[in-house]
């Protein structure tokens, strides 16, 4: 995700605290997630093919390494673009929380509330800003059902106070030759998804 640009819009707001998950297993987060919607940072209003992959730490400074890549763009054909962040997981209980902080680099760590997710196979996570400016909609796989992308939508709109202006699709193209450049495997993104070459 774009955080990057979110440290230029650190203001107080009215709103109350975002409600993160109850549970979000670190250990079943982790790996790679496909961006479907995003109230995007200046970095992402345009981006396509947006890609995070999460890997867990230990004996580091931080906890997870989060390589987030993006065409800058339209879908294979412009440039690609990288953010590597870091991120620390927040709370007593690491292997088990909604709470993180990520940083784009030092010594900026923003807020990183997971508010919704499938807590039973981990297919879909959203993740917030406490001044709801922003949001990530995610997906394990390029794409996403449209009942699952609405419920998501409308519990943003009515479970955590979000004003939904602005929200963009993800466009999400990819070819056996994309897939490759971009480093990702059959598993991370099976050959149903692709289109043709």
């Amino acid at each position: 995700m774009g955080n990057a640009l979110a440290t230029k819009t650190l203001t107080k707001t009215t709103l109350p605290p975002l409600q993160t998950v109850a549970h979000c297993e670190t250990a079943k987060f982790m790996g790679t997630w496909f961006v479907i919607g995003v109230k995007p940072t200046y970095l992402e209003t345009s981006c396509s093919n947006a890609v995070e992959k999460y890997s867990l730490l230990s004996g580091k400074d931080h906890d997870v390494d989060i390589d987030f890549q993006y065409s800058n763009k339209e879908p294979i054909t412009s440039p690609l673009k990288s953010l590597p962040q870091k991120g620390w997981i927040q709370g007593s209980n690491k292997a088990d929380s909604g709470e993180w902080k990520v940083s784009p680099f030092w010594p900026i760590k923003m807020p990183y509330p997971i508010i919704e997710i499938d807590d039973k196979n981990y297919q879909y996570v959203v993740v917030g800003y406490p001044s709801r400016q922003y949001c990530w909609i995610m997906s394990r796989q390029p794409t996403m059902e449209e009942s699952t992308y609405n419920m998501l939508t409308e519990r943003l709109t009515t479970k955590h106070q979000y004003d939904l202006e602005g929200l963009r699709r993800v466009p999400q193209v990819w070819t056996k030759e994309e897939r490759k450049r971009r480093g990702l495997s059959k598993e991370e993104l099976p050959d149903k998804y692709l289109s043709a070459e």
